[in-house]
């Protein structure tokens, strides 16, 4: 055991900058961090296992996701984890989003994630999935109409930087929903999603009185579930593994399709309806 321990070490060190994106990717794939991180644990599982499997991996970022796409399409890995659930994803919002996810092909939805949220190219997505580059274009077109069948909502954006907060507004409203507000501070946040109860909210990380988006989404889930997309400089404040980490954070400066994508899965796992 001493022996495949050292033999594992490489390959972890190898990945340390990868995982954490790739455990973003999962999460939006799956719509759970739960069910997201126990498809990597499977991964990393496999790995130490299979010699061949970490040479694999070491190649880069497409022949790790390549890897983890074989693993996600046996499917029901998070079966054999135990664990707490989602703080965000429970009971009703569960089976909903499952119900959601069965409408929707998996592999329109794997193309969609690979080239915006991941932006990778369709050489490289197409790499990854075992497909022709030419077909990955045809896979997203259909992912974005089953996604824009999501319910439109209100939303909240939580921006400290004018100019920032007006890109997501107009970006937002292109998109069919309707901004309700713009909070730069915590307490306006908070205050904003008491009155206004929007069903979806965009968060910065790093707000004008020097509070934290972070906290801001703290506060305002304890008054109701809502999903929730970070747009931030700063992923590595929320991809620490320490706390329960968001499905959707899109770093800046962010791609209008990369940011279009996630609020598009947020809703798409995470939306009962419209805001009252």
């Amino acid at each position: 055991m001493g022996l495949q321990v050292r033999q594992a070490m490489p390959f972890r060190q190898a990945l340390t900058d990868k995982l954490p994106f790739l455990r973003r990717y999962a999460r939006a794939l799956c719509g759970s961090q739960q069910s997201g991180d126990a498809y990597v644990g499977e991964l990393l599982e496999a790995a130490i296992a299979d010699a061949g499997l970490r040479n694999e991996l070491k190649e880069g970022r497409v022949a790790l996701y390549r890897a983890f796409t074989r693993i996600w399409s046996r499917g029901h890995v998070e079966l054999a984890h135990s664990g707490p659930p989602d703080r965000d994803m429970t009971g009703d919002r569960e089976a909903f989003a499952h119900a959601r996810l069965e409408r929707i092909s998996p592999q329109h939805r794997q193309a969609l994630l690979l080239t915006t949220l991941e932006e990778f190219s369709d050489r490289e997505a197409g790499e990854i999935l075992g497909i022709p580059a030419e077909q990955v274009g045809e896979l997203v077109a259909r992912a974005v109409s089953e996604i824009d069948q999501a319910n439109k909502t209100n939303v909240l954006i939580i921006e400290d930087e004018p100019l920032i907060a007006m890109q997501l507004e107009a970006l937002v409203s292109d998109l069919g929903h309707v901004v309700v507000a713009t909070a730069s501070t915590r307490s306006q946040a908070v205050e904003v999603f008491q009155r206004m109860r929007p069903g979806l909210v965009l968060a910065d990380i790093q707000l004008a009185d020097q509070s934290s988006g972070i906290d801001a989404v703290e506060d305002i889930l304890r008054f109701g579930q809502v999903p929730i997309v970070f747009v931030t400089a700063y992923p590595e404040r929320l991809l620490t593994g320490e706390r329960p980490e968001p499905t959707y954070l899109v770093t800046k400066p962010f791609r209008e399709e990369t940011l279009s994508a996630a609020i598009g899965q947020a809703l798409f796992f995470g939306s009962t309806g419209t805001a009252d």
